[in-house]
C-alpha cells in the first residue's frame, strides 16, 4: 500500500496507545508523554513517504521516540513530589484495584530515578520485550553497551530497598 494520509491516519489509531505507555514510561508523566508521542508522530509523518512503506512502522516510530526523548535538552520542574504513603489511608488491606495503582507508581518512580539511557533500555527490553539487538538498534549503539546499560539500571535498582516490600522486615515480624 502506498503511503498517504489515509495510512498514516490508521497507523496512528493502531500504535497511538502502545507509543503513549512507552512514552509514559520513559518520561514518568502523562502530559510529557503525550508531548513526546506529538513530537515522534509529527517527526514520523515528515518521512511517513518512506516510513509508511516499512513492513512494522511501529518499530521505525519507535526507534523515533526513544532517539527523541534521549535527546530531549530541557528539564521541567515538578511542582508535586509523590510521597510513598498517603497519610489519611484507612488500615487494613488494599484493595487489588489500589495495589496495581501502587505498583504502577512504584515502578515509575523507580523508572524515574534511572539515567535516560539506562531507563530507555529498561523499557525496551522489558515492557517492550525487544532482544538486545533490536535495542541496540533503536539506541544506534553495539549490543554490549545495551547489555551493560541494563546489568548498571538492574543494579541501581536492586541497591534500593525502598523498591522491595518488606525490605527491612525480619522473619519474625512478617509472621
Amino acid at each position: 500500500m502506498e503511503p498517504s494520509e489515509e495510512t498514516f491516519a490508521e497507523f496512528v489509531a493502531a500504535a497511538g496507545l502502545p507509543l503513549l505507555r512507552t512514552a509514559r514510561l520513559l518520561t514518568g508523566d502523562w502530559h510529557l508523554g503525550q508531548d513526546l508521542v506529538q513530537v515522534t508522530l509529527a517527526k514520523v509523518y515528515d518521512r511517513w513517504a518512506r516510513a509508511g512503506r516499512y513492513d512494522a512502522p511501529i518499530g521505525y516510530a519507535h526507534k523515533v521516540m526513544v532517539t527523541t526523548y534521549c535527546t530531549w535538552r530541557r528539564r521541567r520542574w515538578h511542582h508535586e513530589l509523590p510521597h510513598a504513603a498517603v497519610p489519611d489511608a484507612a488500615g487494613g488491606s488494599v484493595e487489588p484495584a489500589a495495589e496495581a495503582v501502587a505498583a504502577t507508581d512504584l515502578l515509575e518512580r523507580a523508572l524515574l530515578s534511572l539515567p535516560r539511557r539506562q531507563r530507555a533500555v529498561l523499557v525496551l527490553r522489558y515492557y517492550q520485550d525487544l532482544t538486545v539487538e533490536q535495542t541496540a538498534e533503536i539506541l544506534g549503539c553495539p549490543n554490549g553497551t545495551v547489555t551493560s546499560l541494563a546489568a548498571r539500571a538492574l543494579t541501581r535498582l536492586r541497591a534500593r530497598p525502598d523498591l522491595w516490600p518488606g525490605a527491612g522486615t525480619t522473619e519474625a515480624e512478617v509472621r
